[in-house]
């Protein structure tokens, strides 16, 4: 999909007078991230469950047990993100992915405006759709997620393991966030999320 097409669908969702400062596809960084926000119904019996789903997880990679991912994730990939249950950065991760998800792959687009940090979703993205779908799932593009520029403490691009593109996003309830683009891709709309943000 063509990124500068991104930043017309972006400046439709925006509030009236509200300028876009910077935008960037990005990914959730890979590893640990913050845990959910409460359900109002919790489960019984969780913590009971722990040993045996770390177990199974390494028994049978294909099945998956939260627990056992996490753990996975950590050894894995690193941490990825902190903060308590309903933190800024939980209930982030939470709108970018939803507890039941339909399968579908969608673009994660952040933006950076004077007075917010938006982060937005595709609609689903066909792999060989060609320009059509590209389209649809663009037009389909929504605000899944947003907080004030006073809830971002801090912002910047670093390395972290073998990738020297993370965005970390500070939130002022001292949770956070980071976010990757592949490799192969150019940093530098992460940089001008950060710099905005840091502005």
């Amino acid at each position: 999909m063509d990124e500068t097409r991104y930043r017309e669908r972006i400046d439709r969702l925006v509030e009236p007078g509200e300028h876009v400062l910077a935008h960037a596809k990005a990914d959730v960084g890979g590893g640990l991230t913050p845990p959910p926000p409460p359900e109002p119904s919790p489960t019984a019996g969780a913590g009971r469950r722990t040993v045996g789903s770390v177990l199974l997880n390494v028994l049978l990679p294909l099945a998956t047990w939260d627990r056992g991912d996490r753990l996975v994730d950590l050894v894995g990939w690193g941490i990825a993100g902190r903060g308590a249950a309903g933190s800024a950065a939980s209930r982030l991760h939470r709108a970018i992915n939803p507890p039941r998800p339909d399968g579908a792959v969608r673009e994660t687009l952040l933006a950076v405006t004077d007075r917010r940090l938006l982060v937005c979703r595709t609609g689903p993205v066909a792999v060989l759709g060609g320009r059509d779908a590209e389209e649809r799932a663009l037009a389909e593009t929504e605000v899944a997620w947003s907080a004030a520029r006073s809830q971002v403490a801090s912002a910047r691009v670093g390395w972290h393991r073998l990738n020297p593109k993370r965005l970390r996003i500070d939130f002022a309830d001292g949770s956070w966030l980071s976010f990757t683009v592949p490799i192969a891709e150019s940093g530098r709309p992460l940089r001008g999320i950060a710099a905005a943000l840091s502005a």
